[in-house]
């Protein structure tokens, strides 16, 4: 009499995830929220500030090259590897701005490079982490696993604002010699983190065999780059970054259109995005539980309407009001992601690895759209701007319905 097929335990590899997934968010939340820091602390426009996005962000056009090495290395030798980039690229802007401090040199053009480097290792994680989480257990369950990482995510991102408020700015008027040292205690953090992790046993998976084993109806195709629906999700990508990042990018020019400027504005925009992606964290909670009952594409569906209409709030509402109108969007996009990243690795079984990549490409629409909206900030306004932004949830809502089904049903 045959044994029945013992059911692998995958928790202690989704706590190893879910730790990763908490760095990611700091880290590229960090990133972002320089940008009120770094306009103030170099005299920047509004294009300039945004490149701060096209350095981190324009790294994921590796997205697809580090999901073929993945293929080759596995999920635990890329967690590695990019634990290790980012922790050196933390420690090499540190000493490169203190030179370039002390050379007289750009200090904007090294901290520019050196969180590229940063950013190619956060590549490397968010490569790992979608879709690990997606195959550490049931098909069914994938999109309440990413929902609910993303939650662990979202801690992060409401965390890091602080930091730059209070670890970088601390009161002060915005200036480059405040960078080093917190950078430097976060390079040998991520260093340690990488080292732990070197020691660990994280469980091998064959996704093909895996989603046989699940009843899974797989649409077999001899490449990745056969499937529709991975393309258009890698644009849904593309746009929702319009619309996560459009938020806080465009955050210190609203607050500015409505009376505050100088230092002022940079410290209120900077506190304020803790209520952002302090709205995300809470949407990605409440969202986990939600799809324990709902299907994804439901949520998704009123998660897209409903941040449009808090977006178009903020045209009408007075003053701060409609500031708050604006944050209150977070609440909202806080499922996207997950969703939208679930939707286009469905069906894919061997393919996932790669899939992963060429979703993850779409997340330069941040490094492309952020300097756009910013250029158009200083032609058309800020309104116009973040009028930009109903085009993205335009597309976002057709791949809802349509997109994510083309080429697997």
């Amino acid at each position: 009499m045959s044994q029945p097929t013992q059911k692998t335990n995958y928790t202690f590899a989704l706590v190893v995830v879910f730790i990763v997934c908490f760095l990611i968010g700091f880290i590229t939340t960090m990133n972002n929220s320089m940008i009120a820091f770094c306009s103030e602390a170099f005299n920047l426009n509004a294009q300039q500030g945004q490149y701060v996005n096209s350095a981190f962000y324009g790294a994921y056009l590796l997205s697809i090259p580090f999901a073929l090495l993945m293929s080759k290395i596995g999920y635990k030798g890329t967690l590695i590897l990019g634990l290790a980039v980012a922790g050196i690229g933390f420690i090499i802007n540190s000493m490169g701005i203190s030179n370039a401090i002390g050379s007289g040199g750009n200090v904007y053009a090294v901290f520019l490079g050196c969180m590229c480097l940063v950013a190619m290792g956060v590549v490397m994680l968010q490569n790992v982490a979608n879709p690990y989480v997606m195959v550490l257990g049931s098909p069914e369950k994938g999109a309440f696993r990413m929902t609910l990482s993303q939650a662990l995510n979202s801690v992060a991102t409401t965390v890091a604002p602080m930091f730059i408020t209070y670890v970088i700015i601390r009161g002060q008027a915005a200036k480059p010699e405040a960078v080093p040292g917190p950078f430097l205690g976060l390079g040998i953090f991520t260093l340690l983190i990488c080292l732990i992790l070197v020691f660990l046993k994280l469980p091998k998976i064959d996704e093909g065999k895996q989603s046989e084993e699940a009843g899974e109806k797989l649409v077999e195709k001899s490449s990745v780059f056969k499937y529709p629906h991975v393309w258009l999700g890698a644009l849904g990508i593309f746009m929702y970054m319009g619309v996560e990042i459009g938020v806080p990018s465009m955050l210190p020019y609203k607050i500015q259109s409505i009376g505050y400027s100088g230092a002022e504005a940079t410290q209120l925009a900077t506190s304020l995005l803790s209520l952002y992606w302090g709205g995300m964290m809470v949407g990605r909670f409440v969202g986990a539980g939600i799809l324990a009952k709902f299907q994804p594409r439901a949520l998704l569906s009123w998660c897209i309407a409903l941040g449009a209409l808090c977006i178009a709030a903020s045209f009408v509402l007075p003053g701060m009001t409609g500031v708050y109108a604006m944050l209150a969007a977070g609440l909202f996009h806080s499922v996207m992601w997950p969703l939208v990243f679930n939707l286009g690795l469905q069906k894919l079984g061997r393919h996932t690895k790669a899939a992963s990549g060429v979703i993850n490409t779409g997340v330069i629409g941040a490094a492309l759209l952020m300097p756009v909206m910013g250029a158009v900030v200083g032609t058309a306004g800020v309104g116009v701007a973040i009028a930009m932004m109903f085009i993205y949830y335009a597309y976002l809502i057709w791949f809802c319905w349509k997109g994510s089904k083309i080429g697997i049903e």
